[in-house]
């Protein structure tokens, strides 16, 4: 039990540069309280005491803000930073070294009781500021859920998440989107170099009329030699533009990447 509690404390100080030490810790993290205490609600309610367990529930959400379901499931190393209106609900489970900023909601889509209703998430999932997880489905590991996004479908391992609702940015090689090629790296709030897939399709739309610009002006500059070699006019190109002033850059630098 002992260094379970040292694992959670350590976890903070792993990922959070504003704790300085172990008593900060322990007296002023309530997403710290709010794990501890949903431990003591989930005994209560898995051992069949159901109105106690969400008793125990309901004084942790004044305490903390923090609002989790006694039947709800959480791994180690489980870190709810700032956290005020968490809602975690009660089919939800959360896997291990998983973290979860403030206004998340971990909510079901279905009425009938006895379904899984709520999100899993895996190992290593960070889920951002606002963020809604909605339904019984899986979040894989190492998966980051952007700030605000309403995610309503699977994500799959090591793949972000962002926008209303959420669109999915397959992980690369293995692994998310900003890591590729370098060693996985705690990402706070969620963020990435590559986030708004939108942008990147923009880019790519981009990259490929520029490019198709440089071969039309490629063809026309064949098409002059081989019409002065032939001196006729007959292919001579008039108007038409032999040199390049597609803006790629600008308009790069306009849809942010």
């Amino acid at each position: 039990m002992f260094s379970r509690l040292r694992s959670d404390i350590q976890c903070i100080l792993d990922r959070d540069p504003a704790a300085r030490s172990t008593w900060e810790v322990v007296t002023c993290y309530p997403g710290l309280h709010a794990i501890w205490m949903h431990r003591v609600a989930h005994w209560f309610w898995t051992g069949g005491l159901k109105w106690l367990g969400r008793f125990v529930s309901m004084v942790a959400r004044w305490l903390t803000g923090i609002e989790i379901h006694p039947g709800a499931v959480i791994g180690e190393r489980v870190f709810f930073d700032h956290a005020m209106g968490v809602v975690v609900g009660e089919t939800a489970e959360i896997g291990d070294g998983c973290t979860i900023y403030q206004g998340v909601t971990l909510g079901g889509t279905s009425l009938y009781k006895g379904t899984k209703r709520h999100p899993t998430l895996g190992r290593n999932v960070v889920v951002s500021a606002g963020a809604k997880v909605l339904g019984g489905f899986l979040v894989g590991d190492g998966a980051k859920i952007g700030s605000n996004a309403v995610v309503i479908k699977p994500v799959p391992a090591g793949a972000t998440a962002v926008g209303i609702p959420a669109r999915i940015i397959p992980s690369k090689e293995g692994t998310s989107a900003d890591v590729t090629g370098q060693p996985a790296t705690f990402s706070a709030y969620g963020i990435t170099l590559e986030d708004d897939p939108l942008s990147q399709a923009m880019k790519g739309l981009i990259d490929n009329a520029s490019s198709q610009e440089h071969q039309i002006a490629l063809l026309w500059e064949a098409i002059e030699k081989l019409s002065a070699a032939r001196k006729t006019d007959d292919c001579v190109p008039g108007d038409a533009a032999r040199t390049e002033c597609f803006e790629a850059e600008k308009l790069t630098q306009l849809v942010g990447k």
